[in-house]
């Protein structure tokens, strides 16, 4: 894995730590990115809806799929 040096403020990556209860300032960072990442696809796919239209529903999906039997 690369490394990488950036300058956080020692508070905040004390309070990051607490918050989700990681064990070291690598992992805090880590699984904030993670949550940012989330977040922010959950943002785009809330922006897509009422943008598609399905024509056919679910159930014919899902029987006329010849890999689910």
């Amino acid at each position: 894995m690369p490394r990488t040096t950036i300058t956080l403020p020692g508070s905040l990556v004390e309070e990051l730590m607490l918050e989700v209860k990681a064990k070291s300032k690598t992992e805090a960072v880590i699984l904030a990115i993670k949550d940012e990442i989330r977040a922010q696809k959950k943002r785009k796919i809330k922006s897509m809806a009422g943008k598609m239209e399905f024509t056919i529903s679910a159930d014919e999906l899902r029987h006329k799929d010849r890999r689910l039997g």
